[in-house]
């Protein structure tokens, strides 16, 4: 009888053990018996013979058996026992002809605890199997708000669709976006053909993947692979090579560093100052003779000027670039594009010699990925708030801050204690913009309530939410801060509806002209390329604020002076980041969320405030609640996208 192979499996086993009890975890096979004693569980179904992923069996059904081997699966009692005589037996079996019998086991929260047949699989764990045949019973755990059991319920839905029980996601709502991303509706049956083209190709990503070191990180191979699809597709991925899989995930390999260590966001609160440019006699008496680098600017847009503010915007903001850097600069506008159309836009762009793009919309965030990655010398930012990605930077504006003092205004001015809110979509940020303008009318009228309503669900579609509010007694209503040029309206900002003509009061307003210099003056004074290596293993977004200029507000020339004196402080008070709205004692509509005492909310408590203030009438509405167009953006940028 041949011991080497019993004393090599040993030698791994008594490894094993000596790094369990180093990290101070157990050094013994877990128990499923052991386990269930704590878990609430609410039925058992059996699978019949199915294969078991060979690295998911990590443990016995009973105690009887744990000791004999080590946390993962290698033998460790003595080559003189019986125990070992047998496991050698069963390695010349599995040489010679297979080890055809299946062994019995339980599965439970992705799991598979062995009941008969742990040697069996010790020895094909130890020759590298990738799968084990095993008849299974799975152990269904009642339903809870906790997140792993969520995330299971996710996978019994996908494997009773699928049958695929290899594939795993460290996040909630990842099978449902493995399924759109392949062309599946969630619940779809898949076929065997489809089956086997996706075994095929997960087979293949995994290898590319465990070959650059992925094995070694916390996230999931099913991990990686979404942010693979999501830049390369499916249909891409099924195609190629294994070699070709490597070359392609070498070039997003920050990206998934990025979602190994969490998605670690540097959020770039104020931009770093520009440093002086000291012209000595002759620089000042002298023009520069090409000592400026020329820049050409691509924009792209989902929509145009006459049809959409938010365009229009960022439009005034790509003029104010070109008149006030017309000698170093060039820009140019693409409208009208789509999610599908946007890659081949900004390659066109790219062609054209456009060296910095900044699309101005969250539906582009895959597409500017995807030409970031195959283009790195371009600089790519996307208009957008709460996105980790490491080859392009966001930005965005704290537009909360001026929400908050024209929720001041609105609780002063009220005559009725009713105020109007119209949303458009629940996204990052927007909670804030609404949470934000109700805390300033609580601060001076805790009698008065906001009542909510957003333009994009479907509920409201085609009704005017103006006429509503005047219906319900709202005298006062806050609304959108862009203007579209050819359709002339006095419904934006906050305005007073007791006659026919709107009277505007306020306006918070963006100056992206403003955000753009900024931004232009970084790359230019090479400040870009600093802030990118000091925070390597973070995603930069920059979200700016009063304090840099680029968010302000236009009064209405009619507001009291006394107010107007109130209103000023405040802003000078949050202009010098003196002042946080979100401080405090806060309420949501249902409970505290902060106490005084705790001091203010966090950006990123900020950026992702999924509640609704104590004094706000309305609800955030879900993906179903809304129309089609705005579904893409919210399913994106959501501050219910999980669920």
């Amino acid at each position: 009888m041949n011991y080497d192979n019993y004393r090599s499996a040993q030698k791994l086993g008594k490894k094993s053990i000596q790094q369990c009890q180093s990290e101070g975890r157990s050094d013994k096979l877990p128990v499923l018996d052991e386990i269930l004693k704590h878990a609430d569980i609410q039925s058992e179904v059996p699978l019949g013979l199915i294969d078991i992923p060979a690295e998911q069996l990590v443990g016995t059904k009973t105690a009887g058996r744990s000791t004999a081997f080590a946390p993962d699966f290698m033998p460790v009692l003595d080559e003189r026992s019986e125990f070992a005589s047998k496991w050698i037996y069963l390695y010349d079996s599995h040489l010679s002809e297979g080890i055809r019998e299946p062994v019995k086991a339980y599965e439970y929260l992705h799991n598979y605890y062995v009941q008969e047949g742990n040697k069996r699989v010790s020895v094909l764990k130890f020759c590298g199997a990738a799968s084990i045949p095993g008849y299974v019973t799975r152990i269904i755990p009642a339903r809870s708000s906790d997140p792993e059991i969520k995330k299971y319920y996710e996978f019994l839905d996908f494997y009773n669709a699928t049958n695929i029980n290899y594939l795993l996601f460290s996040k909630l709502g990842s099978y449902q976006s493995l399924c759109e991303l392949i062309g599946k509706r969630k619940y779809e049956r898949w076929n065997d053909e489809e089956r086997l083209n996706f075994r095929s190709a997960f087979i293949r990503f995994s290898g590319a993947y465990e070959a650059l070191g992925g094995s070694e990180f916390k996230i999931t191979p099913g991990d990686a692979m979404l942010v693979y699809l999501n830049v390369f597709g499916y249909l891409q991925l099924c195609s190629e090579t294994p070699s070709e899989i490597r070359e392609n995930l070498e070039k997003l390999w920050d990206e998934i560093i990025l979602l190994n260590n969490d998605q670690k966001v540097n959020l770039k609160l104020d931009p770093l100052p520009v440093p002086e440019q000291k012209k000595n006699l002759f620089t000042r008496l002298l023009p520069p003779q090409g000592s400026s680098k020329f820049y050409k600017i691509a924009f792209i847009n989902a929509k145009n000027s006459s049809t959409s503010g938010w365009t229009y915007g960022h439009t005034l903001g790509r003029m104010y670039l070109e008149d006030k850097y017309h000698d170093i600069l060039e820009t140019k506008a693409y409208d009208n594009v789509t999610p599908d159309t946007a890659l081949s836009v900004m390659e066109q762009a790219i062609a054209e010699g456009c060296e910095i793009i900044f699309t101005t919309t969250p539906e582009f965030q895959n597409a500017s990925l995807k030409a970031a990655i195959t283009h790195p010398e371009v600089k790519i930012l996307n208009c957008s708030l709460n996105v980790s990605h490491k080859y392009i930077r966001t930005y965005y504006g704290r537009m909360y801050e001026a929400k908050f003092l024209t929720g001041i205004l609105a609780g002063i001015m009220t005559d009725t204690d009713k105020i109007g809110y119209i949303a458009d979509y629940p996204i990052y940020g927007m909670t804030a913009n609404i949470n934000a303008f109700a805390l300033g009318v609580k601060a001076v009228n805790p009698k008065a309530k906001v009542y909510l309503e957003w333009s994009t669900a479907l509920k409201n579609q085609g009704l005017n939410l103006t006429e509503h509010f005047m219906g319900i007694g709202a005298t006062y209503i806050s609304s959108q801060e862009m203007i579209i040029p050819n359709k002339a309206s006095r419904q934006f900002g906050l305005y007073r509806v007791n006659g026919e003509t709107p009277v505007n009061l306020a306006c918070p307003v963006w100056h992206w002209g403003k955000y753009y210099e900024r931004i232009i003056l970084s790359i230019k004074n090479n400040i870009w390329n600093q802030e990118g290596k000091s925070d390597i293993e973070k995603a930069l977004n920059y979200w700016w604020g009063m304090s840099a200029n680029v968010i302000d507000i236009i009064w209405s020339p009619g507001i009291p002076s006394a107010t107007m004196n109130i209103l000023d402080v405040l802003r000078q008070s949050i202009l010098n980041c003196d002042y946080n709205p979100f401080s405090g004692d806060i309420y949501s509509q249902t409970g505290k969320v902060k106490a005084k005492e705790e001091g203010s909310l966090t950006p990123k408590e900020i950026i992702t405030m999924n509640w609704l203030a104590d004094n706000i009438i309305g609800t955030i509405p879900s993906l179903e609640d809304l129309r089609e167009e705005a579904r893409t953006v919210v399913k994106l940028e959501g501050t219910n996208k999980e669920a």
